[in-house]
């Protein structure tokens, strides 16, 4: 039993389907998902006359420099488990303006997708090199006076190695003398050891690690608390169970998808604490700018003068990004990230190159100044006509539905809803304004789900019914217009997740609303958006998730993590009810820190605070953080190291035992389409 399964990652999550619980439909493909229906297809072509898409600069500038590719992109873990694998995408492959795309994915994603499949290793310009296509990020390589300093070392060690040796091949071998992470998503930095590996120790040791300020605690303590909702939350949102195929996940809007090996976290050795800040890293001056609360809590972008070339990290990337995402986090907060973008443009107007976190380069002071002003207007119209119709009285859902970007901003392809929405962006600001609820009074206090959807199926006549009536709206949507039909589709799902929550084990309401799902999914220009709906269908049809979060693979970053924090999470997890009446003391103290705690319980609540080693306490356990971490992980079970060699314990045991049963030890394998 884990009693200390304390951390949750939302952007790598590992789950594994139940059996089949529905028979799949004729012309259904290997996973169920049905055949776009005639307004989907119809939906989708319409989109061709929305876009510029005999525009092809994107795809010359995605391709521009290219070194050498590896076409046989394919990155094993060291169990010969595939954690990379870009083959599995050569799918997606779009041929223009001629209508080529299937019908069963937008088109304007489908070019997106195709365009992050343009891998390999590129020259930016001079001195400056990226590797794309080997994990959801870029690693960008600089050339100091007498090596290399890299960019944001990927998602794991084994898509860092992997990427870096066959820069290294067709580069040569220099000495890394710095690495610089963007932010504090795990896409960023989680590679590190995957570039220590080619590192000599004596190279090691002189290693200049640079970062944003307050990057350690926001590295470490993201999600956390809520990391366990988040972490399943986020299996929807990458489409971790689905196909790579036409009808299932091609991609994420941002790059194909995060990379599931080893991860790890180094110290930084400097911190860039404020704009303005100057450093020279081997012989090459930086200039960097710090935009902390952006697209991260914490973040930085750079200018290097010598290049004219400008790295603006995630704050800026070709597709609109996410106010708020769609895993669950804290809203970002748009005004202030189009201010940051906007200061950018006047620091670093003499940028001949632009080049991110994610995506290709861009080229070219004219096309650099447009596309941060493009970028920067449609976060702050999105926030500013979010609150002008919420102060005129707008619920979310209506706010959402009356933000359209202007035409002007609304062509580009790089301002594209890809991985963030217009309209749950809009919800967003909504959000950070005015909080979930409405001022309406029904909204106050609304039954349950499942109370609330068998009294709307009573309502209505029954389960059997509605579906009845949902399967002829379903059908007459098929030959509607687009807007009718659309609109159909988004009605059913929200009257026949009704149906499902009201008689879970009705087959026909379940069936029914997977095909909704697919083709709300088809039709969906954002990546998550489509692979929510598409994963909606999959569970519908094949149950939730048996397993959740494989913690072993969250070692090198746990080690890293401060013990407090692993406190507040036992926190959020004591269960209040059984906790009720118990007063309990335990202490818990470090051996390789020389540090104790004492987590005391009382009124249902648990806190924790550092204390001396000779406090009292009912029970003390002594042990190391790293035989903390293997607890975590699952390598060590606490109830048989208990009795082991591996740690001591002063006091009850028993009181040690009972205290950690308060704890729910939650699986993050959840139902979200069923109750």
């Amino acid at each position: 039993m884990r009693y200390c399964y304390l951390l949750a990652l939302p952007l790598l999550v590992s789950l594994s389907a139940c059996d089949s619980t529905l028979k799949h439909e004729e012309g259904s493909d290997a996973h169920g998902h049905t055949t776009p229906t005639a307004v989907t297809i119809k939906a989708n072509k319409a989109v061709l006359n929305k876009r510029p898409f005999s525009n092809v600069t994107d795809f010359e500038e995605a391709k521009r420099g290219l070194v050498a590719q590896d076409n046989s992109l394919i990155i094993k873990d060291q169990d010969g488990k595939i954690i990379w694998d870009m083959p599995s995408y050569d799918f997606v492959d779009f041929k223009g303006d001629d209508g080529a795309s299937p019908d069963s994915v937008n088109p304007s994603l489908w070019r997106q997708a195709s365009l992050n499949n343009i891998h390999g290793l590129f020259k930016v310009s001079e001195g400056i090199y990226q590797l794309r296509g080997y994990d959801l990020a870029n690693m960008t390589i600089i050339e100091g006076d007498s090596g290399w300093i890299l960019v944001d070392p990927l998602t794991a060690k084994e898509t860092a190695d992997k990427a870096l040796k066959f820069a290294q091949k067709h580069l040569g071998i220099k000495p890394i003398k710095a690495v610089i992470y963007t932010h504090s998503h795990l896409d960023h930095f989680g590679g590190i050891e995957g570039i220590l590996a080619n590192m000599s120790d004596a190279e090691q040791e002189k290693l200049r690690i640079i970062a944003p300020e307050g990057f350690m605690e926001e590295a470490t303590s993201e999600n956390i608390i809520a990391g366990i909702a988040m972490g399943r939350r986020a299996s929807y949102m990458y489409g971790r169970s689905l196909a790579r195929s036409e009808r299932g996940h091609i991609g994420t809007g941002l790059g194909k998808g995060p990379a599931f090996g080893r991860f790890a976290l180094l110290s930084p050795t400097e911190i860039v604490s404020e704009t303005g800040t100057t450093l020279d890293i081997d012989g090459v001056p930086f200039e960097f700018q710090s935009v902390p609360g952006s697209e991260a809590p914490a973040e930085m972008t750079f200018y290097l003068p010598q290049h004219k070339a400008f790295c603006g990290a995630e704050m800026l990337s070709r597709n609109m990004h996410n106010l708020y995402t769609l895993r669950g986090a804290k809203v970002r907060d748009a005004n202030l990230w189009s201010s940051y973008i906007e200061e950018a443009k006047a620091l670093f107007a003499n940028s001949d190159v632009y080049f991110g976190s994610h995506h290709w380069p861009m080229w070219g002071q004219t096309n650099i100044q447009a596309f941060l002003s493009q970028q920067s207007d449609t976060y702050k119209y999105i926030h500013d006509q979010s609150v002008r119709l919420f102060n005129n009285g707008y619920t979310p859902n209506e706010v959402a539905e009356e933000v359209v970007l202007p035409e002007s901003l609304n062509t580009a392809f790089h301002n594209q809803g890809y991985y963030g929405t217009v309209k749950h962006n809009s919800k967003a600001v909504y959000q950070a304004y005015l909080g979930w609820y409405t001022a309406n009074p029904a909204k106050l206090d609304p039954l349950p789900e499942t109370q609330a959807a068998k009294r709307y199926m009573d309502m209505m006549g029954g389960v059997e019914k509605v579906v009845v009536k949902a399967q002829i709206d379903f059908d007459n949507a098929a030959n509607a217009s687009v807007e009718v039909g659309t609109q159909t589709y988004r009605w059913l799902a929200e009257l026949l997740n009704h149906a499902v929550f009201a008689e879970p084990k009705n087959a026909q309401a379940k069936r029914l609303l997977a095909k909704v799902y697919d083709q709300l999914g088809y039709q969906a220009e954002s990546a998550p958006w489509r692979d929510v709906y598409l994963t909606g269908a999959y569970e519908l049809r094949h149950g939730a998730p048996e397993k959740g979060i494989d913690m072993a693979i969250m070692e090198g970053v746990l080690l890293k993590t401060p013990v407090e924090n692993f406190f507040d999470s036992m926190a959020v997890r004591l269960n209040g009810p059984k906790a009720e009446g118990k007063k309990i003391d335990i202490k818990i103290t470090f051996t390789d820190l020389n540090e104790s705690y004492l987590l005391s319980l009382n009124n249902s609540v648990l806190r924790h605070k550092r204390v001396t080693v000779d406090t009292q306490a009912d029970a003390t356990l002594n042990l190391t953080q790293p035989l903390l971490v293997d607890i975590i992980t699952g390598k060590a079970g606490l109830k048989d190291t208990l009795f082991g060699d591996d740690l001591s314990v002063d006091g009850s045991k028993l009181d040690l035992i009972n205290f950690f049963s308060l704890l729910d030890q939650p699986k993050g394998a959840f139902n979200i389409v069923t109750p």
